[in-house]
C-alpha cells in the first residue's frame, strides 16, 4: 500500500490579485527567497459546470512543471486533507492601470 501524497493550499498575491492553488509538492527550492510549487492539482475537465477563474488558472499554468513564488507574496501555506478549487480570490479590476512596485524582502542597510 503506497503512501498518500500530501496536498497543500497555497495563497499568494500576484499583480494585484490573490491566488489560491492546490499542489502536491511545496518546498523552499533552490532560489533564495522563493517558494517552489510543483505538481499543481486541477479538477476534472469533464465537469458540466465550468468555473471561469479555474479555467483561467489552467491556461495560465498549462505546461508549467514548477513555479517559484516570491516569499513576500505568500499569504499562507496549509496542508489539507483534500483538494479544493484553484481560484483567483480578487480580480483587482478597479485598481486602474498602475502595478505596485515589488517590496524588497529585507530593507536596505544604512551606513
Amino acid at each position: 500500500m503506497g503512501k498518500k501524497k500530501s496536498i497543500y493550499r497555497i495563497i499568494f498575491h500576484n499583480q494585484g490579485n490573490v491566488y489560491e492553488l492546490y499542489a502536491h509538492d511545496v518546498n523552499q527550492g533552490g532560489m533564495f527567497a522563493f517558494v517552489e510549487v510543483a505538481d499543481i492539482i486541477f479538477g476534472e475537465r469533464s465537469k458540466l459546470v465550468v468555473d471561469p477563474s479555474e479555467e483561467q488558472l489552467k491556461s495560465q499554468f498549462a505546461g508549467v512543471k514548477r513555479t517559484y513564488i516570491p516569499l513576500h507574496s505568500v499569504v499562507r501555506i496549509d496542508e489539507v486533507d483534500k483538494e479544493g478549487k484553484n481560484k483567483i480570490l480578487s480580480t483587482g479590476e478597479d485598481k486602474g492601470n498602475v502595478t505596485p512596485f515589488p517590496i524588497p524582502v529585507t530593507p536596505p542597510k544604512s551606513d
